[in-house]
């Protein structure tokens, strides 16, 4: 019997290794997702579709926190701050990723080697618009009337910094002319005051401006993608209305904190990639105008090091401040 005895303590004693592993196997336990802007909007709906889809595959729930504040600052930088096990991540948008640093004085975190880039999500262009019954039919005819008449013409944002804001500042400055920007606390708010004539123009998120569009109270002047958009075939591109410098797609893509071990990145990219095939997602984001994306890490870690100098020169060159 104490032979016996033995004999299963030391197979039991075998076996705690292998126990060891299948305990530490990720993912084991709840994960959290933070999406860094306010619930309602659109990187929290999208927060909540991936976290839906993506819990399946992983065989945990995963719960979306918002900690929204500071530009998208606040939540960004819980997600830098995290234990780098896998079980906090997060959105990381264009604002905190590519723009806030020339925005802020200072950011608590640093965005290229703070974060962990796990899949880009999604990007979706912006239209300019103009009321229905305006008097500009073009992109050149607006340029032409700035140019003759400068700081007559102004133009709406949801806020200081955001990409409405900064695909006006591109225009001017790729153009040439000077424009007053009009910020209001919301797209929302700033689209109304457009429809009612307060202001000239916007730079509305494509999948915001659609329902005016359709509904003949905004007229779409030019698109900022690459080429045309299904929906809105018969308008421009702004490259085609002769400024292809002004090109602007705002994203958003999955993070996690610096640390992230390799595999668990893996895991939560092959997560990403696989809640992207989901009809009813990819019907939600082709219906508002987004092209989607996906890929590896590495390739969201390259549009991230593209894009921060890139705006990082349009927000010192317009000598924009945070509010």
């Amino acid at each position: 019997m104490k032979r016996r005895s033995l004999l299963s303590a030391a197979a039991g004693a075998g076996l705690l290794p292998q126990l060891a592993l299948a305990q530490d196997k990720y993912p084991s336990k709840l994960i959290t997702w933070i999406c860094p802007y306010a619930a309602g909007g659109g990187a929290d709906n999208r927060s909540r579709q991936l976290a839906r889809l993506m819990q399946v595959s992983l065989g945990q729930n995963v719960i979306v926190e918002n900690k929204a504040g500071g530009g998208g600052n606040i939540g960004t930088d819980a997600i830098a701050k995290a234990k780098p096990d896998g079980y906090t991540i997060g959105m990381g948008n264009f604002a905190p990723l590519a723009v806030n640093h020339a925005l802020f004085k200072k950011l608590p975190f640093d965005p290229l080697n703070d974060l962990v880039p796990i899949m880009l999500v999604e990007r979706g262009p912006l239209v300019l618009t103009v009321k229905v019954d305006s008097p500009f039919k073009s992109v050149k005819e607006i340029v032409a009337a700035a140019k003759a008449k400068p700081g007559s013409l102004s133009y709406a944002s949801g806020g200081i910094g955001g990409t409405h804001h900064l695909s006006g500042a591109l225009l001017e400055s790729t153009a040439g002319i000077d424009l007053i920007h009009a910020p209001y606390k919301s797209g929302g708010a700033a689209a109304t005051d457009l429809m009612g004539g307060q202001v000239d123009m916007m730079f509305e998120q494509m999948y915001a401006a659609m329902p005016s569009i359709k509904g003949g109270r905004m007229r779409a002047l030019a698109i900022t993608s690459k080429t045309r958009s299904p929906l809105l075939p018969d308008v421009p591109t702004m490259a085609e209305a002769g400024f292809p410098a002004v090109e602007v797609l705002n994203w958003q893509g999955i993070i996690g904190p610096k640390g992230l071990p390799a595999e668990v990145v893996k895991i939560l990219n092959a997560a990403g990639n696989k809640a992207l095939l989901d009809p009813e997602l990819r019907a939600s984001m082709q219906a508002q105008g987004n092209e989607i994306a996906g890929g590896t890490p590495e390739q969201f870690a390259a549009l991230i090091k593209a894009e921060a100098p890139r705006w990082g020169k349009v927000v010192k060159d317009a000598k924009i401040e945070p509010e």
